[in-house]
């Protein structure tokens, strides 16, 4: 993991999985707030991200390789920004999902989702909430999805990790509202983020290509009801819709049947 530089500023907003898609948009929004952030990635490519954001948006950008699938590593980042930096924004954006038949996933692949999606988001939330509750308002910001409201074959552990964060944090926002901490969780729809995403959704056939979502889009939405502390933000009514008017067993069913189509590509 890199360094963080010895510097204090007012208090930043931290942003993991910036170096590209929803988090980079996120960062993106946040900059032209005239926030100053911490970027994390666990790719090299974040101090371009980082640079270029500063250069464009005049503000304070750090940027911070980091393997977040690695316990001591998140322990290790939390430690560091508690002692130079005030946090008022946690954005938990980082994660890791994939579609194939379970019997032949490697193992190592199953936990790098559980280790990132899981471990990573309750580990840093539960390091920094003093640094967070030590403003007089601050915000967490986890992102789920919407396959957080059914099962999915073909997913492997996906969609249980990303209900898991949409429980986490509805938890976390009844223990911590009171307290002037406010937690969101945002549910995106399908986002054209990177090249094999394209190829999967373009594999779901038309109705995976009817819910896709542009990153900018959920960055700003999320950004501004985060800010005004809605604890569960939904930005494609149609995909939220159909989690909540369709049965469960048929949903299962519709998704596992769309998503299967992935594995034959």
């Amino acid at each position: 993991m890199s360094p963080i530089p010895n510097s204090m500023n007012s208090a930043y907003a931290i942003v993991t999985g910036a170096s590209r898609g929803l988090g980079k948009a996120i960062a993106i929004e946040l900059a032209r707030k005239n926030i100053p952030l911490i970027l994390v990635s666990s790719s090299d490519k974040i101090s371009i991200v980082a640079s270029e954001i500063k250069e464009q948006y005049q503000v304070n950008c750090i940027a911070i390789v980091c393997d977040l699938t690695q316990e001591e590593n998140v322990l290790s980042l939390a430690n560091q920004i508690n002692e130079y930096y005030d946090v008022f924004l946690l954005v938990n954006n980082a994660g890791l999902g994939g579609t194939q038949p379970f019997e032949i996933a490697p193992i190592d692949y199953v936990n790098a989702i559980i280790q990132l999606n899981v471990m990573a988001t309750s580990i840093l939330t539960r390091q920094l909430i003093s640094n967070l509750l030590r403003q007089k308002r601050s915000y967490i910001l986890n992102v789920s999805s919407m396959a957080a409201f059914s099962p999915i074959g073909y997913k492997m552990v996906y969609p249980a990790s990303k209900a898991f964060i949409r429980s986490f944090s509805l938890g976390l926002n009844a223990e911590f509202k009171s307290r002037g901490l406010s937690v969101s969780v945002v549910a995106p729809g399908a986002m054209a983020t990177s090249p094999d995403i394209v190829r999967r959704i373009n594999g779901q056939g038309f109705w995976g290509r009817l819910t896709l979502v542009a990153p900018e889009k959920v960055a700003r939405k999320s950004i501004c009801q985060t800010l005004k502390g809605r604890k569960e933000i939904v930005v494609n009514p149609l995909s939220y819709f159909f989690s909540q008017i369709v049965p469960q067993s048929i949903r299962t069913f519709l998704l596992t049947r769309v998503v299967r189509r992935e594995t034959l590509l």
